[in-house]
């Protein structure tokens, strides 16, 4: 069950929901075949709602968008890219806890 305030993302969709956003874009790469990726799938849909007003969150599935797999390099998954104005500001790989998250999205809030 995720949160309707994920946001599912395509190569077509990308573009304007995250390179040309102004703002924290937090996306999430990942697959439905990835053990680590369901674990931390509940803590992304948490930290949609935590951070509604302030960042949006969104996914892109790596099976069904390989082209924005292949353009920002995901070697393995889940990798979490947090977006400022359409720039990479971090890259986490694998699963972290809520707080993590937490401290890497307020450094940029």
């Amino acid at each position: 069950m995720s949160s309707e305030k994920v946001v599912e993302l395509t190569k077509d969709s990308f573009e304007q929901e995250v390179m040309n956003s102004k703002g924290l874009v937090l996306v999430d790469f990942w697959a439905a075949w990835c053990g680590p990726c369901r674990m931390v799938a509940p803590v992304i849909d948490q930290l949609a709602d935590e951070f509604q007003d302030k960042l949006v969150v969104a996914k892109v599935n790596v099976d069904d968008e390989g082209e924005l797999a292949t353009r920002f390099r995901i070697m393995s998954i889940p990798t979490i890219i947090l977006f400022k104005d359409g720039e990479i500001a971090e890259r986490l790989i694998g699963v972290r806890t809520k707080d993590e998250f937490k401290s890497v999205i307020d450094k940029y809030l």
